[in-house]
């Protein structure tokens, strides 16, 4: 018997199969529309890529190099482990490809003020930089929490001329300065411009994200081809919102390149004190968008712990949810013990401190590598530099480090 051929599924604006989408107050349709029609506009201008790609080379540092960690991979065993360094760029982390572009949108559209939310502090530091850049006020909500912990990022944006504001309410971290950051935007939506930090809330933000971090990827590929010739197996690269792992993998999402996320497993999953919104969470909506997030049965969405502040997020974006749904990227969870291990491991062996976010990527990627044949390429996404967890770092250990690691 022949099979009729299934009908091919009809791609609804803003989503990723079903998920993604604008679950917001009637306030925040109007800007919503606004920004996605600019954004529209900017993508089809090559003077605007133009502009920016301009500052990506010669203020942000692009392109990052792509660094064969060879005394990891002798470390490890098995499996070639290639480190993409956005940990290299201004400001230490991927995030000021995307605050660049946003700015960039911002000044565009005649937005005199730019607002952010940031958890681990380097969304903030980059919007803080890009709106110096271009003469924008700026200010960043921050939770209460993750500013005790990420001071230095504090002061650096207070340097850079934002005003940093503190966020009391509910768990004092990423989540609930995303929820201050949208409620002046529902507010002040005129004047100002709501320069979002990941792939996460209502659309047009999760593809927008993704497209202005997709550089990361584009370069890989091209810079991965230079030298081996082919293609990698593997693209490893830690989650929370998804904005490094999206760009880094968006590029290759047609090519037989195996996408794994590595979400935050805090003190393992089994004390429900982690962030892995994919592998223990449940499809919802959170900040305008539906996607996984961890929720209790009664869809009350649950506190998160992770090390790295910056994956401490009960949500992930949409984009992530259908790569998980779809079977198009695999997702796994490292706890905070290895995440830290990593991070030693790294800095003593190949003299890079990564941040405790990118140190989740280290982690699972040294377990697949012992797995597989030396002929085989794992590429990780470097994802931030490690001088913000330090004091965590020193914490951790109560002041004091072992001399060697493994």
């Amino acid at each position: 018997m022949r099979t009729k051929k299934k009908p091919p599924e009809r791609k609804r604006p803003g989503y990723f199969g079903r998920f993604g989408g604008r679950f917001v107050p009637e306030t925040l349709s109007v800007p919503l529309e606004e920004l996605a029609r600019s954004f529209r506009r900017v993508a089809r201008e090559k003077g605007f890529q133009r502009g920016l790609d301009t500052l990506l080379k010669t203020y942000a540092g692009r392109p990052t190099p792509l660094f064969f960690a060879r005394r990891l991979t002798e470390y490890c065993g098995g499996a070639r482990i290639w480190l993409k360094r956005e940990d290299l760029l201004h400001t230490g982390a991927h995030k000021i490809n995307n605050c660049l572009g946003q700015a960039l949108l911002a000044e565009r559209m005649g937005k005199r003020r730019i607002i952010a939310e940031t958890g681990a502090g380097q969304h903030g530091v980059a919007a803080a930089t890009a709106a110096a850049l271009l003469g924008i006020e700026c200010e960043v909500y921050m939770g209460e929490e993750d500013m005790a912990r990420q001071e230095i990022n504090v002061f650096r944006m207070e340097v850079l001329g934002a005003r940093v504001i503190p966020v009391r309410t509910g768990s004092k971290t990423l989540k609930d300065a995303c929820s201050e950051a949208l409620r002046d935007w529902a507010a002040s939506f005129a004047s100002t411009y709501y320069l979002l930090g990941s792939t996460v809330g209502p659309d047009p933000y999760p593809r927008m994200v993704r497209d202005f971090q997709a550089v990361i990827g584009r370069e890989t590929k091209r810079q991965f081809r230079s030298v081996a010739g082919r293609l990698p197996d593997f693209l490893v690269a830690c989650v929370g919102g998804g904005s490094n792992s999206l760009g880094f993998f968006h590029p290759f999402r047609s090519d037989p390149v195996e996408f794994v996320g590595v979400e935050a497993g805090g003190a393992g999953l089994k004390s429900g004190r982690h962030a892995a919104s994919i592998i223990r969470g449940r499809p919802g909506v959170l900040h305008g968008s539906y996607s996984y997030l961890l929720q209790d049965g009664g869809g009350q969405v649950q506190p998160t712990h992770s090390i790295s502040a910056g994956l401490d997020y009960p949500g992930v974006g949409p984009e992530h949810s259908h790569y998980f749904a779809s079977g198009r990227a695999s997702y796994v969870s490292v706890t905070d013990r290895q995440a830290f291990d990593a991070a030693l491991l790294l800095s003593r062996r190949e003299g890079i401190i990564p941040a405790l976010e990118s140190a989740h990527a280290v982690a699972w990627s040294c377990r697949l590598a012992r797995k597989l044949p030396k002929n085989r390429h794992i590429i990780i996404c470097l994802s931030g530099r490690g001088d913000k967890d330090l004091e965590t770092i020193r914490k951790e250990r109560g002041g004091s480090l072992p001399n060697c690691v493994g």
